[in-house]
């Protein structure tokens, strides 16, 4: 599965925001140093879709705000289900790490 995000370091909080144009936003607390905003930000999905960080894979824009993320899965129809239910359930979208 992949998937665009636009990611947001240096946030007042950690959260998954939600789509807007078909692109995932997501913000956090660290600094984009070291790649610890992407770090964070992996750890953010991992824990949202209940899978394996090992499971998910930056395969462009590392450096940059705008990046494409791999999910290496089985079932993709159940990811698009958890992130689905997620967004209708409001209380999982904003999660601290």
């Amino acid at each position: 599965m992949i998937l665009s995000v636009k990611l947001t370091p240096k946030a007042s909080k950690n959260a998954i925001v939600g789509f807007k144009a078909n692109v995932l936003q997501i913000k956090v607390t660290v600094a984009p140093e070291k790649n610890e905003a992407n770090k964070a930000a992996i750890e953010l999905i991992s824990d949202f879709l209940g899978i394996p960080k090992s499971k998910i894979l930056i395969i462009s824009g590392a450096k940059f705000r705008n990046k494409v993320i791999s999910i290496d899965t089985d079932n993709t129809e159940s990811l698009i289900n958890k992130i689905q239910n997620g967004f209708l359930d409001k209380t999982k979208l904003i999660r601290d790490l």
